[in-house]
Order: structure tokens, then C-alpha cells, then sequence
């Protein structure tokens, strides 16, 4: 069994998203020469470092009643466009500024004919207001005071944000400056030995 086979199994995320998987992966390794997407070296490092570790999230994102989902700095749509796939009833706003970026983002979109994305070419600080339930992003940027003034700012009043990060000890460290409620959800990434966790930040100050 191959490695994203056997990863959304222990994930518990559906075998019918294999295919539009697959074609996703396709692309990035088409265009990552090109635009420079992503840093690996071959096919398993992209399953398991990123394909998969942005799988990681879906049971958390899944079980929440919101349903619109912006992923910030989405870059190869990472994790927005794996979630997407895995999770057909929400809604994924892929917020990217690089125009070459997002033209990739805008390919991928028509390519996979996910009804369920919307791509938009612009800075955060830009985004639409008060309309997204949970803000989420992976390899983005530190959570600071000023960037959660930022990403609050794009949440409905109940709203969250999940960030993907890494070791307890650096979470912990990088939180302490942040006046929000927060806790930190372990996550296991298939194959990847590391620490991962989600910070799921709310009730802002």
C-alpha cells in the first residue's frame, strides 16, 4: 500500500478523495520546478510533510459546526486545498497575495473543479471582514499580538482560528504574549516524527 493510501486510512479520511488527491500532487510536482511551491525532493516527502500533515487537521475542522474556512498565505494551497478535498461540506477561501501563486491556486481550482473553493489574489489585510468561522494556516507566520489583530478581524463573533504548529515547548513560548483563549490539540501526521498540534484560538480580547 503506498504511503497517501495508507496515510488517509489511519487519518480516517474517505478513499474517494484519492483521485482528486493524486491529481493535486500532479500538479504541484509539474509546477514546483517552475514557481517553487514547496522544498522537497521527491514524492513521499510531499505526501508526508504536506499532503498528509494538512489531512492532520481534517477531523478537528470536520467535527466544527462552522462552515466557511479561510486558509491564509495558502501558498500551494496548503492545507486549504487537501482539506477541501477531504471535507466537500465546507467552504475554503484560499487568501494568497503572489500573483504567481495564486495562479497556481486559480489552475488547481479548475483543474479539480472543487465547488466547494474560492481562490483570492490578495494581501490578508484585504480580505473580506466578519465572514469566515475558522481562519486557519500552515507555515504562515509566528501568532503575534499584531497578527491576530489581523486574522480576528476576518472571523464572524464566534469564530476561531486553527494554526498548524509544531513542538509544546515553541507553542508555548509563541503564545505567551497572546491575550485569547487558546489550547493546544495534539494531531498525528502519518509517518512524520514530530510533534504536531493545532492552537485553536478564540474568545479575543
Amino acid at each position: 500500500m503506498d504511503k497517501l493510501t495508507e496515510g488517509i486510512e489511519r487519518l480516517g479520511v474517505a478513499k474517494r478523495t484519492l483521485p482528486l488527491l493524486k491529481k493535486y500532487i500532479g500538479e504541484i510536482e509539474l509546477f514546483n520546478p517552475t514557481y517553487r511551491l514547496i522544498r522537497v525532493k521527491e514524492r513521499d516527502e510531499l505526501i508526508v510533510k504536506h499532503i498528509l500533515d494538512s489531512l492532520s487537521g481534517a477531523g478537528l475542522m470536520g467535527r466544527h459546526s462552522g462552515t466557511f474556512i479561510a486558509d491564509v498565505g495558502s501558498g500551494a494551497g496548503l492545507p486549504g486545498i487537501p482539506l477541501a478535498i477531504a471535507l466537500p461540506d465546507k467552504t475554503f477561501t484560499l487568501i494568497e497575495r503572489n500573483g504567481r501563486r495564486a495562479g497556481f491556486l486559480r489552475n488547481v481550482h479548475a483543474i479539480l473543479r472543487l465547488p466547494n473553493v474560492v481562490v483570492e489574489e490578495k494581501e490578508v489585510e484585504k480580505s473580506p471582514e466578519g465572514v469566515f468561522d475558522i481562519v486557519t494556516f500552515r507555515a504562515f507566520h509566528p501568532i503575534s499580538p499584531e497578527l491576530l489583530k489581523i486574522l480576528r478581524r476576518l472571523l464572524k463573533s464566534d469564530g476561531v482560528i486553527m494554526a498548524y504548529k509544531g513542538r509544546r515547548d515553541v507553542i508555548v513560548n509563541e503564545m505567551s504574549a497572546i491575550k485569547a483563549e487558546w489550547e493546544m490539540v495534539p494531531i498525528q501526521s502519518p509517518f512524520l516524527d514530530e510533534e504536531r498540534h493545532i492552537i485553536v484560538i478564540h474568545n479575543f480580547t
